[in-house]
């Protein structure tokens, strides 16, 4: 098994200059037999609040059908980042798109304090996928602050822990604690993806990193450089390569 966790430098309200980044990371994921690759937290807008009316995605929207083709041709599962509209409410959002040309839609369920004025919390959009009999589940951002994501995650047997994030230098040595603690204690890898370049006029932290279920520290990305971080595991013992991009 192979995964990915793609190191962005969104544009700002650009939509289609980063889906070209985000076309570009999955080929080269691709090219290095990735099987999945996550993306940052919004990844195809950049963060927003007041602006994510204007770049709102909707589940069946054609701005999806690249990556849908790029799933099937490549056989690699994609989770993108997106302000997503369901019935009329706005939700910080993700697509998990496989390579049957399904879509999946994970929402945030835990908002930063100042996004409620914009976005709504739900739990109930919460999917799990398998990869080579290898349970996943996802996170965005601020749940990673509340241990009673991860505490549901491993309650449903959760082998891997999917973690899209804009943390900022100031939070990031807080995301890497908690998120190594919470490999250990709940016997979960975890893979995070972060940006590298500031967002919404906040400087964001990179560093995207994977940690094994006994909580140690196998990669990390430096914090200005996008590309790739590249997992693989061989009879669970993960190795790792970088690629910058």
């Amino acid at each position: 098994m192979i995964l990915a966790a793609a190191q962005t430098k969104p544009t700002r309200g650009d939509i289609k200059a980063n889906l070209l980044d985000h076309y570009r990371l999955i080929e080269l994921a691709a090219q290095h037999k990735a099987q999945f690759i996550v993306f940052p937290e919004l990844s195809i807008s950049g963060y927003e609040r007041e602006n994510a009316l204007q770049l709102t995605f909707e589940k069946d929207d054609s701005r999806l059908d690249h990556l849908k083709k790029l799933a099937v041709e490549n056989n690699i599962i994609i989770v993108a980042g997106a302000p997503i509209q369901i019935e009329n409410k706005l939700f910080i959002g993700e697509f998990i798109i496989s390579p049957d040309n399904s879509v999946a839609i994970y929402t945030k369920q835990f908002l930063h304090e100042g996004e409620d004025v914009v976005f709504h919390p739900s739990f109930n959009y919460n999917p799990m996928l398998s990869l080579e009999n290898q349970k996943i589940s996802f996170a965005i951002c601020a749940d990673i602050d509340h241990p009673q994501h991860p505490e549901n995650a491993a309650e449903k047997a959760t082998d891997i822990y999917i973690a899209s994030i804009f943390f900022s230098p100031n939070g990031i040595p807080n995301a890497y604690r908690d998120l190594q603690g919470y490999a250990q204690k709940h016997k979960m890898n975890v893979l995070m993806s972060n940006f590298a370049i500031e967002s919404w006029g906040y400087p964001a932290a990179g560093q995207s990193a994977f940690w094994n279920k006994n909580g140690e520290l196998i990669a990390q990305m430096n914090d200005s450089d996008s590309g790739l971080l590249l997992v693989e595991n061989h009879n669970d013992n993960w190795t790792s390569k970088i690629i910058t991009a």
